[in-house]
C-alpha cells in the first residue's frame, strides 16, 4: 500500500473525527476558498472585486431587510462565513471546547442542531433589532460567523453543569457558569454599539441554548427539531454512496441483506474502527498492523 497523500490524510481525519472537528473542517474550507476567491480578484480584476461581491451575496447575512429578503439564505450560509483569520480561529478554538463537551453529553446529531438552529435564532436576533431600535437604523452592517452558534452550545453546556472547571489560558480555574456569565455581560454591555460585532446574534445563541437544552432529553422533539432533523438526513441520503439494500449472493434469485443484517454488520464495522482508533489514542498510529491501516484506509474512502 502506498503512500497516503495529503488529501487522503484530511479525508481520514474529517471521517474518523466526531461532528465537532466535522464542524471546524467545514469552516476551514470555506474560509480558505474564500481566501483563494480573494486572491483571484486582485489577478483577474485589479482595481475591482466583482468574486469577493458575489461571496457577500451568498455567505453574509445582510442586517438591511431590503437586502436581506433577497437572499434569505444566508441565515445558513453565514454560519460558517469568516472573512479574517484571527475571527475564524478564536472561533475555532471555542467551538472545538464548547462543541466537544456538548457532544460527549448530547451526541451529535443534537450537536448539529444547536449549531444550526442557534445560529439561525442569533441572526434573526440581529435583523430584529436593526428593525426594532433607532440606534441601529442608520448601521449597514453584514452578519457573519460561527459566534452565535457558538454561544448556543456554550450556553447550554454552562445551564446543565454551571460547576464544571475549566482552566482558563491553561492555568486559572473557573467555573463554567462564570465564563459564561462574562461573555454574556461583555454583549449585553456592548449593545447599541458600533463595533461591528453582531452582539444581538450572541445574545440570540444564548437563548436558544438555554431554552432548548432544558428540554432537550425528552422523548419526542418539537415540530421544527422534527422537520430540521428531516432536513440534515435529507441533505446526508444525496452524499451517500451506497444504499443500504445490498445483494449478498449469485443464486438464479437475487438475495438483498436484510435491514437487520445490514445494521449488524454496520455495528461490528464500527466496533473495529472504534477498537483501532482507541488503540492509536492510546500507543499512536505506527502502533497499527499493516491489516489495520489498510482497513482504516478503506473505510476512509468508502465511508
Amino acid at each position: 500500500m502506498g503512500e497516503r497523500t495529503l488529501f487522503d490524510e484530511l479525508k481520514f481525519k474529517f471521517q474518523s473525527g466526531n461532528t465537532t472537528v466535522r464542524l471546524i473542517f467545514i469552516n476551514a474550507l470555506v474560509f480558505i476558498a474564500i481566501k483563494l476567491i480573494g486572491t483571484l480578484d486582485q489577478l483577474i480584476f485589479p482595481g475591482g472585486a466583482p468574486l469577493t461581491a458575489i461571496v457577500y451575496y451568498v455567505c453574509a447575512l445582510q442586517t438591511d431587510l431590503g437586502l436581506f429578503i433577497y437572499n434569505p439564505f444566508t441565515l445558513v450560509t453565514s454560519l460558517f462565513t469568516h472573512f479574517d483569520f484571527w475571527h475564524i480561529l478564536m472561533n475555532m478554538l471555542f467551538l472545538y471546547f464548547a462543541g466537544t463537551f456538548f457532544e460527549s453529553y448530547f451526541g451529535s446529531k443534537k450537536l448539529v442542531r444547536f449549531y444550526i438552529i442557534g445560529g439561525i435564532v442569533g441572526c434573526l436576533f440581529e435583523l430584529l433589532a436593526h428593525l426594532i431600535f433607532p440606534a441601529l437604523w442608520g448601521q449597514t452592517n453584514v452578519v457573519v460567523g460561527a459566534s452565535g452558534s457558538i454561544m448556543a452550545i456554550f450556553a447550554a453546556m454552562a445551564y446543565v453543569s454551571p460547576n464544571t472547571t475549566v482552566q482558563l489560558f491553561g492555568i486559572i480555574p473557573v467555573r463554567l457558569i462564570y465564563l459564561a456569565g462574562f461573555f454574556i455581560l461583555t454583549d449585553l454591555f456592548s449593545l447599541g454599539s458600533n463595533d461591528q460585532v453582531a452582539h444581538f446574534a450572541h445574545i440570540g445563541g444564548v437563548v436558544y441554548g438555554i431554552l432548548a437544552v432544558r428540554s432537550i432529553n425528552r422523548s419526542q422533539p418539537s415540530p421544527t427539531e422534527q422537520l430540521f432533523d428531516k432536513l440534515v438526513d435529507s441533505f446526508k441520503g444525496i452524499f451517500r454512496k451506497k444504499s443500504k439494500l445490498k445483494k449478498t449472493g449469485t443464486t438464479r434469485s437475487t438475495q438483498f441483506k436484510t435491514d437487520e443484517d445490514y445494521n449488524l454488520e454496520k455495528k461490528q464495522r464500527q466496533e473495529k474502527i472504534d477498537a483501532i482508533l482507541d488503540k492509536i489514542s492510546k500507543s499512536g498510529y505506527e502502533s497499527l498492523t499493516k491489516a489495520e491501516k489498510a482497513f482504516l484506509f478503506d473505510q476512509s474512502k468508502h465511508g
